[in-house]
């Protein structure tokens, strides 16, 4: 006489799957997520680009002006700069980092190459455009400046050493054109955004790895409650 035995159904099994699976599908809904703000970004970067300039006193009064452009007028060739290691096209180098009315300005890149610095001198107030643009801020392991060159974009330290008072912007403005237009060497520039938009790809994964692993389940279910 043969005896029928019931397979058990593995509950150990199937609250594993599921919490796998529940991971696995939010983390595909956050790349979603992720993808409409950067899709709102690209755009609005986009519509900024083609607005005019604003002076700098309207720039201070918007909510977020990343992208936004503005016209300042203060003496750059005669008031105090910090330098910033950088790496521009394989070249290397500084930016020079100076002041605008509370606001840190970089005014552009200077090789390595060149060591000599234009003389302070009276003359005409350039003005010239910047570009704002939100900067991270360096991590615990960012080495310390030496003197007045930085090897981090720390603008709370920036700004202390330019003698900038009040609280420091988010945001940093990029000179589009130069304050020293006699001085060849300085390469005024704005960062390239860096757009990286490749969440469409990491939700697919995501979601497919869910959906593998569903079916993973599925089969191994069934033969556990068939054997």
């Amino acid at each position: 006489m043969s005896e029928h035995r019931t397979a058990r159904f593995p509950w150990g099994l199937t609250i594993a799957a599921f919490l796998a699976f529940a991971l696995l599908v939010s983390l595909g809904m956050w790349q979603v997520q992720r993808l409409q703000w950067k899709q709102g970004l690209i755009a609005r970067a986009e519509a900024a680009a083609d607005l005019p300039p604003v002076p700098l006193q309207s720039l201070a009064q918007m909510p977020d002006p990343e992208f936004r452009s503005a016209v300042l007028s203060c003496d750059f060739q005669n008031q105090p700069h910090v330098e910033l290691q950088s790496i521009q096209d394989g070249e290397v180098g500084v930016r020079l980092i100076s002041s605008c009315d509370g606001w840190l300005v970089d005014l552009g890149f200077v090789p390595e190459t060149v060591s000599a610095r234009p003389a302070q001198q009276p003359a005409a107030i350039p003005a010239i455009t910047a570009q704002a643009r939100r900067v991270e801020v360096p991590g615990a392991f960012a080495p310390p400046p030496e003197g007045n060159r930085f090897y981090a974009r720390d603008t709370e330290a920036m700004s202390r050493a330019l003698g900038v008072e009040g609280p420091v912007p988010p945001y940093v403005l990029f000179a589009t054109g130069s304050a020293w237009p006699g001085w060849e060497a300085l390469q005024p520039s704005a960062p390239p955004p860096a757009f990286s938009n490749n969440h469409l790809g990491y939700a697919l994964t995501w979601f497919g790895l869910a959906l593998a692993l569903a079916g993973f389940y599925i089969a191994l279910l069934r033969r556990k409650l068939t054997s």
